[in-house]
């Protein structure tokens, strides 16, 4: 009997694994996981960008996740001038249970984006993403509580695998629409929906079959002007996987620390998003030449902030972009 029961805790914790996807609170630092037509969409010639993040750390890592991507915009002397073509690369992993379970992600991803007027200020952008992904989960570092006894860990879990690991990769498909806008070289307006998982691809462990849920995001955001020295940026966005949906608001001012007209000026950032009903998300930033550094931390507010003692996790953004003298200097998302 003790077997079954084991099976079915194990049957349960990889149904919530794979119930929602990972998330940053920071979003609009981690364009190419927020949504495919974020591709390419940026005023440079390259952009690089990376995420960590490490939620709950008073539970010893129950969830640590980091993503690395680049994307650059292609074929510029043979397309439109008010249009832009971008490619992206994107590496992605999450590991939670002390490491225990692990995702690998590696993506390839395109978006198109077509002026809708002559000097490209407006564009509407299409994009997609194909995504190879693997699953471990190394079941010997599984423990359950009927598994504690007065000698410790009995490690009777693992009779019920074939092995000291269970594995399963897919290849998955996601898709989002992009449009942005600016009426002037100060401000911007983006507004966006993203599809992730478009095939629900299946996974496979232990002989049976699960497939993941399609997570789709509603996303919009600016920035504009409210003073000499001072801009607005704001950012929202709604996210629904499996019946889990995720609601998250707020923005940040910037300061400018260089004189108007420098070419690559210095800026700070102080402000705050709140995800409803789970946490208020402080956030700080630096802008030094051609990067942005952001850091935010969680602190719980929901009824979590008991067993996580309101700390829900360090979050760390660094955003690297190519502009040369060159570039067209169109007003694109920040955040």
């Amino acid at each position: 009997m003790r077997k079954y029961l084991l099976f079915l805790v194990a049957f349960v914790y990889v149904q919530y694994a794979t119930a929602q996807d990972p998330h940053f609170s920071q979003f609009f630092s981690s364009p190419l996981t927020l949504n495919p037509a974020f591709t390419g969409k940026f005023d440079g010639t390259v952009r690089v960008a990376g995420n960590y993040r490490n939620q709950w750390p008073t539970i010893n890592k129950a969830y640590v996740t980091g993503t690395a991507s680049v994307d650059f915009p292609i074929l510029r002397n043979y397309i439109a001038p008010n249009d832009t073509w971008g490619v992206g690369l994107m590496g992605y992993t999450d590991k939670s249970a002390n490491g225990a379970v692990g995702f690998n992600y590696f993506s390839l991803s395109t978006a198109y984006h077509k002026g809708l007027d002559e000097d490209g200020y407006h564009q509407l952008g299409l994009g997609f993403q194909a995504t190879y992904a693997n699953m471990v989960i190394n079941t010997s570092n599984l423990k359950f509580e009927d598994q504690l006894t007065s000698t410790g860990f009995t490690g009777v879990s693992s009779e019920i695998f074939s092995g000291s690991t269970l594995k399963s990769n897919y290849m998955d498909v996601n898709a989002g629409i992009l449009y942005t806008g600016s009426t002037s070289d100060k401000n911007n307006f983006y507004a966006g929906v993203s599809i992730y998982h478009l095939t629900r691809p299946k996974q496979s462990f232990t002989g049976a079959l699960y497939l993941l849920n399609q997570r789709t995001t509603f996303h919009a955001g600016g920035y504009f002007p409210v003073g000499d020295a001072l801009t607005l940026h704001l950012s929202a966005l709604q996210s629904m996987q499996a019946g889990a949906h995720e609601t998250v608001l707020g923005g940040a001012m910037q300061f400018m620390a260089s004189p108007e007209g420098t070419a690559k000026p210095v800026s700070f950032y102080a402000g705050s998003w709140l995800r409803l009903q789970d946490a208020l998300i402080p956030y700080l930033g630096l802008e030094f030449s051609d990067f942005r550094l952001g850091v935010t931390y969680d602190v719980n507010t929901s009824a979590l902030k008991t067993g996580s003692n309101s700390k829900g996790g360090i979050e760390i953004s660094l955003i690297y972009i190519n502009r040369p003298s060159e570039t067209k200097g169109l007003p694109c998302p920040k955040f």
